[in-house]
């Protein structure tokens, strides 16, 4: 299990999740989590990270909008009504402003599109994570 970041623990100690029902993305964003030295934990479903010890001490949480049960939205409601829900960048392949805002007034730190530019991706999770700090 990881563990929560804590004043000055080392990077691996981070935890950075994703979820998305496409095993490329969750492949690929993963080996960029681990490229920056972070721990990296993925979860096919919204309801598999939820169920997981991972799920409850994330750093950080990409998620995508759209996946078969649980939607993105659903995930960040779940994780706020919970009380300890970590900084949440969705990515997604469709882009609808009324799902932007849904997720910006949710909490969210960016809503990105798919392909997402990976230095973009970089920059939300540092910045997620110093918001976590």
């Amino acid at each position: 299990m990881c563990a929560k970041r804590r004043g000055a623990a080392l990077s691996e100690n981070i935890s950075v999740c994703v979820v998305d029902d496409d095993e490329s993305i969750r492949l690929s964003v993963g080996a960029l989590i681990r490229s920056l030295g972070y721990a990296s934990h993925a979860f096919p479903s919204a309801e598999a990270f939820l169920n997981s010890p991972e799920g409850a001490v994330a750093d950080c949480l990409i998620t995508d909008v759209q996946m078969p049960g649980l939607s993105g939205i659903d995930l960040q409601k779940a994780l706020v009504a919970r009380g300890d829900a970590p900084p949440v960048i969705f990515i997604t392949a469709f882009p609808q402003e009324r799902i932007r805002r849904q997720a910006m007034e949710g909490g969210a730190l960016t809503f990105l599109s798919k392909p997402c530019d990976g230095d973009l991706l970089v920059r939300s999770i540092e910045e997620a994570l110093s918001a976590r700090a």
